[in-house]
């Protein structure tokens, strides 16, 4: 890593390790495991869902719980499947290129590749350790993330949060290559060794005037967008038709949905929208780390959200009489994620 890469990650906190950012308060954390008495309470906060969302969710499984009309034409993939059979049931759902390919279960963005033909999505099939799901591409470049809660006992939830996504684009001044306009930029310039394995000799590529080029069409931070808090947009309208979308998701309470839209009347209307992600318990309220606010101002976010997380993990489990993870399931499911990891990364 460059010095400049090096003072730009240790200068702002929002690129810090997970534990080097969370461990300050996971002394709160701790005190809702005593309160719970169990060190796994999160599992029962979305029943329908894997271990709650927490860690190893299958992301097909959680497509499943959808409307279909709500998220990309998808299909799973095993690693080990021919690959004739995969074009097959593309074929079948009328999945064109290009196409989103992702780690079935995933984490941060990992092995998220935008696949442009039968070639790329061949070489990506032969180099997967993991099942994998193949996904239309949603070409809407306008991106958010909206945290919503729901307390079992009440009919109405809440957006507490909402994170614009910002990709990482580039615009030419008719004499910087696309390389340099990278190495520019603070931001981007984390990126650049793995934006030169993604496309070689094209980096030296001159941009005209105002030209742009997407380099990476990604909502992910660690892939290089931008995060804005747009919470302040969390209208009356907005709100009843998050809520009628996460109403009619079986045992979904608590997370984020990861939405692409064509404009904001359309995504307040809930027209013209896919939500390309859900994510449950694991799920950040990443609006937290738009580069305007503070780090105390995360910590109060992540606390707050963990006490409503608690607190409907409490009340599904005497609700429904549903148990918490043991210790043994537990850290099973912490083994399982760290040789997931390796797969993956």
């Amino acid at each position: 890593m460059s010095i400049k890469n090096y003072y730009t990650k240790l200068t702002n906190w929002e690129y810090w390790p997970f534990h080097f950012l969370y461990g300050p308060i996971y002394f709160y954390w701790f005190w809702l495991c005593i309160k719970a008495r169990s060190f796994f309470f999160f599992n029962t906060s979305n029943p329908t869902i894997r271990y709650g969302g927490f860690l190893m969710e299958s992301k097909k499984e959680i497509y499943d719980l959808l409307p279909k009309e709500i998220y990309p034409a998808t299909i799973l993939c095993n690693s080990s499947q021919a690959f004739e059979e995969i074009k097959k049931s593309m074929k079948l759902q009328q999945i064109n290129y290009p196409v989103i390919a992702k780690p079935d279960i995933g984490l941060r963005g990992m092995s998220v590749a935008l696949i442009q033909s039968e070639e790329d999505l061949f070489r990506y099939h032969s180099n997967c350790k993991v099942d994998y799901l193949i996904q239309a591409y949603i070409p809407w470049e306008d991106e958010v993330g909206i945290f919503y809660y729901r307390y079992p006992n009440e009919a109405i939830g809440k957006i507490s949060g909402i994170v614009g996504k910002e990709l990482l684009k580039v615009k030419g001044d008719g004499k910087s290559s696309i390389q340099q306009l990278v190495e520019k930029n603070d931001r981007f310039a984390l990126q650049l060794e793995a934006l030169l394995s993604m496309y070689g000799s094209e980096m030296k590529q001159v941009l005209k005037y105002n030209e742009e080029k997407l380099l990476v069409p990604f909502g992910n931070h660690c892939r290089g967008a931008k995060f804005i808090d747009l919470s302040s947009l969390a209208d009356d309208k907005l709100q009843q038709t998050i809520d009628k979308i996460c109403s009619s998701i079986p045992g979904f309470y608590f997370g984020r949905l990861d939405i692409k839209y064509n404009n904001w009347d359309d995504l307040c209307n809930g027209k013209n929208l896919s939500i390309i992600e859900l994510n449950g318990a694991g799920s950040e309220p990443a609006h937290i780390y738009d580069p305007k606010h503070s780090l105390w101002f995360a910590w109060k976010v992540i606390i707050h959200h963990w006490k409503v997380l608690y607190k409907i993990s409490k009340m599904n489990k005497e609700k429904n009489n549903l148990p918490y993870l043991t210790i043994s399931e537990g850290l099973q499911m912490f083994k399982d994620n760290s040789k997931h990891i390796k797969l993956i990364a």
